[in-house]
Parts: structure tokens; sequence; C-alpha cells
């Protein structure tokens, strides 16, 4: 499958092809990149010896690439960087869409679907470049606020990366959908926008003295998270 970086979409497969309501499906490559960067947790399926698993799970992206992380010890870990299938996603949700029938109730979110296997990532420098997304990915620039990474603290995590080939998008925007009939009806229907906000920042116990909030904390604690 061509999956270049230099096209602007991904080419669907059997399993990325949205069947069901295809008119809300996205292949928009810039689309995907936007829901994975703003999303924070995504849920990660796998079957071993038969038995299905969903793990919820934090993420970075570089390009076209998405990279998980944590201890050696993961069941998890240890189970995808054999090369078994597996399939992330990443759910943002915008709004509940309450229409004039139970039946036509909905929600208003942006999705997105991917499929493939990890490969467990073993270069040193390829491993602190993840390290370093997956720390921005929750607040931007925080890596650079940080003390210096140990190498051993490197080595002591596992970072498997998951090439973005597979990939679909599912979006609802909009209003209620109702039957013709009953928009006659004296029933409220609208949209409830949803959205994650951050509150005031609570500074840990040992902080020492003197030292202030960074920018990078009291921006987020000061505006909408998502």
């Amino acid at each position: 499958m061509d999956n270049a970086t230099n096209t602007a979409h991904f080419n669907p497969s059997d399993r990325t092809t949205i069947k069901r309501l295809p008119k809300r499906g996205s292949y928009d490559r810039d689309t995907i990149h936007a829901i994975l960067d703003e999303g924070l947790i995504c849920h990660i399926g796998f079957v071993v010896e038969g038995q299905p698993f969903v793990i919820p799970t934090a993420y970075g992206r570089v390009d076209d690439c998405l990279y998980l992380h944590g201890s050696p010890a993961s069941r998890m870990l240890k189970s995808l960087q054999t090369g078994i299938d597996i399939c992330v996603t990443v759910t943002l949700l915008d709004g509940l869409v309450l229409a004039r029938s139970a039946f036509h109730h909905s929600m208003n979110y942006r999705s997105v679907v991917i499929f493939g296997r990890a490969q467990l990532v073993t270069e040193f420098g390829q491993k602190e470049a993840a390290l370093r997304a997956f720390t921005n990915h929750v607040i931007r620039d925080r890596w650079d606020e940080l003390r210096p990474v140990k190498p051993q603290e490197i080595n002591g995590t596992t970072v498997l990366a998951l090439p973005l080939q597979e990939a679909s998008a599912k979006i609802r925007t909009g209003p209620p959908k109702d039957d013709e009939v009953d928009y006659a009806q004296p029933i409220w229907a609208g949209v409830v926008p949803l959205r994650t906000v951050a509150t005031e920042a609570i500074a840990d116990d040992r902080v020492l003295p003197g030292v202030a909030m960074p920018d990078s904390v009291q921006c987020l604690s000061q505006q909408r998270f998502r």
C-alpha cells in the first residue's frame, strides 16, 4: 500500500473503509493527524490465546507513526511486540445530539481507527524522540522544562512504533436529523456541546520555594483543554 507522506490521503483498505454512513468517513491525512494530536488516550484492541483485550493508554505521534510506551513488564507491550494484529482507536466527544425522538438521538464526535502491527523500537535516538513526543503531547514544550532524561530511563522503557498505514476517521457534526413528520412536534431539540477543560493547577507539596509555575502549565490552566 502506498502511503508516502507526500500524499494528502491514506489509501482505504478493506479494514479501514467506512461502510456504515460512509459520508462521515475521511481518509484525509491532516484530519487524522489533527484528531490524534488533540486526543490524549487511545484504546488498543488485541487478542492473545483467544482472549480479547482492549487497553487504554497514552500515546504520541511523530509524522506518520504512532508511538506506545511502558514498562518492559507490561503484558500488553510484550504481546504487541510479537507482531500480532492490533486495532487502535481515538475518540473525541464534541456534543450530545438531542432529537425529537429517542431513535434519532446521537452524538457529535471525531474518531480515528488504525489497524496494523507494532514494531519494537531499539535505536536509542528514536526511543528518545518518541518519549519527547509522549511528553509534549500532554503539554506542549514540557520536555524542555524538565531535567535531562537519563540513559537508563530510556533503556528501561519499552517503546513500540505503529506505522499509520491503515487509518481512517469518522466524524459527525451538526444538528439532529429527525424524521420530517417529527419537525411539527412541540419538542425541544438541539445540540449540547461538550468539551474538556483544565482547571487551576495544584502545585506538588515538595516544589522548592521560589519555583514558579512554568508558562506551559499556566497557559493550560487558563484555557480550555480541548
